[in-house]
């Protein structure tokens, strides 16, 4: 390829990115990483970048194989590290789109969750109402408060654009809310801890052994008790291994029961030896 045609076809693709934004790149992106692994990896690289490029308004004539091997050039060539052959998301946001358009899809990997403590602690503080829910005045704020901890401006006009597109791509159900489970993937919330432990499947050393580790995951202030929301996040965890999707009325629900069973000195917290109890241990 020569040079005047090399510039001109550098020239198109950069037109094309023009006109992407986040909601567009989320929008091709999760066509593909359906099972939401992060990466895009192999022979739907090709794909991908086809897509891409034909949902941007690129001209059928520009669309060549020659144009998708130069585009898939310019990003792997740049950011596989690894030489696997995968792109993760990050990557590609960080190529394709302005600073102000990639902060969200940044945040969302880069700061992942990794105890529900933290998370119903966000969830708390957002569900302004106690409607068991996230509204989109109350994303409204979220996301804006998540602007100026990060020390960034924006306008009411972008903020209302980044709440809808944000409810768009992430309230599943459609019913114009968020619900836990809506929020855990904007947050990126990292797998059930107690899925690691069979509680019912060892000996009562083990089960001993596992408790103290359950405990000290959720007990993140560390005062031997738990409350508020380190009762949220172990409840939400418990209640996750029985059934995949919960509201936040259903964890409420079970809150009450857990805690009216629990909190045997009824002072609003569980402590170690009570919630010990009502799983059936006794701690030495």
């Amino acid at each position: 390829m020569d040079s005047a045609l090399d510039s001109a076809l550098d020239s198109a693709l950069d037109s094309a990115l023009d006109s992407l934004d986040a909601a567009g790149f989320l929008q091709i992106w999760q066509h593909f990483d359906v099972e939401d692994k992060g990466y895009i990896e192999g022979k739907e690289l090709d794909t991908f970048f086809q897509h891409m490029l034909e949902k941007l308004g690129m001209k059928s004539g520009e669309l060549t194989e020659d144009t998708i091997r130069r585009l898939k050039e310019r990003f792997t060539s740049a950011y596989d590290t690894s030489a696997d052959g995968r792109l993760q998301i990050q990557e590609l946001a960080t190529m394709m789109l302005p600073e102000e358009e990639n902060f969200l899809l940044l945040f969302r990997r880069e700061t992942p969750l990794d105890n529900s403590v933290e998370f119903m602690r966000i969830w708390r503080n957002y569900d302004t109402d106690s409607s068991g829910y996230i509204s989109d005045i109350e994303l409204k704020g979220f996301l804006q408060d998540l602007f100026l901890q990060h020390k960034k401006s924006i306008t009411p006009e972008k903020l209302e654009e980044y709440t809808v597109t944000m409810m768009k791509m992430f309230d599943k159900n459609r019913d114009g809310r968020l619900d836990l489970n809506d929020l855990a993937r904007i947050l990126a919330l990292k797998e059930n801890f107690l899925l690691k432990f069979k509680m019912d499947a060892c000996s009562q050393e083990d089960r001993k052994r596992d408790f103290e580790k359950i405990f000290a995951h959720y007990d993140v202030s560390k005062t031997g008790a738990l409350e508020g929301p380190e009762v949220d996040g172990f409840v939400k965890d418990m209640m996750e291994l029985v059934k995949s999707s919960i509201s936040g009325t259903d964890l409420d629900k079970f809150k009450k029961a857990l805690m009216g069973h629990c909190d045997i000195n009824g002072d609003g917290k569980i402590q170690k030896n009570e919630l010990a109890l009502c799983l059936g241990l006794k701690l030495s």
